[in-house]
């Protein structure tokens, strides 16, 4: 006997459903615009129900290889391994910036006067599942911007300054965590995911539309 639909989490009920809507989506089975309306409502509502009917005229339901296809391409790039153990950053009346696929050190200073410095771990590679970043900045900013599922700890303070973290803090435990510290006077520290989970669920289904094309 299943579960009544009211009775399920609304979150696994969410999960399913969007990944139907992207399997039929990439599988030419909806247009772009029925699909990217179905989407918000999909991440809007709490409702159960609605959710379910977002998909009921729908043929196709999500089968191993999308499963591993999203998973490939969700998951946080984890290589356990070895790295640096320190990786300096200077900015002082100019800038510097890490992005793209690099490996990640277990500890990252930033030194930023009248300067500032971009970091973008979002196609980095871990290797450690605790990575510390250390900042000083007077006079300068800071953006960094991380994956959508990693733990984001922010210690740092401002003097005269800011520090603004809108990344996630509620992903798998077993996810890498990074942990801010440090100071930013007359600057700001600006903490934040690079796409949105729509922006990434419209560009994972994109991608398989053109694999299966």
């Amino acid at each position: 006997m299943s579960v009544a639909i009211e009775d399920r989490p609304t979150e696994t009920v969410r999960e399913e459903v969007i990944d139907q809507l992207i399997m039929n989506y990439s599988h030419g089975e909806i247009s772009y615009q029925a699909f990217e309306k179905r989407l918000d409502k999909a991440m809007e509502t709490d409702n159960n129900a609605e959710l379910k009917a977002l998909v009921e005229d729908l043929p196709l339901k999500a089968d191993t290889q999308y499963q591993q296809s999203k998973q490939q391409d969700f998951g946080v790039n984890f290589i356990p391994g070895e790295t640096e153990d320190v990786d300096t950053l200077v900015s002082i009346f100019g800038g510097s910036d890490r992005k793209g696929r690099w490996k990640v050190a277990k500890e990252i200073r930033s030194l930023n006067i009248f300067g500032g410095s971009d970091l973008d771990l979002s196609e980095a590679i871990f290797t450690q599942r605790e990575v510390r970043i250390k900042i000083f900045c007077l006079f300068g900013g800071v953006n960094i911007n991380v994956p959508e599922n990693v733990n984001v700890v922010s210690k740092a303070f401002g003097i005269f300054g800011g520090v603004s973290n809108s990344a996630p803090s509620d992903a798998d435990i077993s996810a890498p965590i990074i942990i801010i510290e440090g100071v930013a006077i007359f600057s700001g520290i600006n903490v934040k995911i690079k796409r949105t989970m729509k922006e990434r669920f419209v560009a994972f289904a994109d991608s398989l539309k053109k694999m299966f094309a």
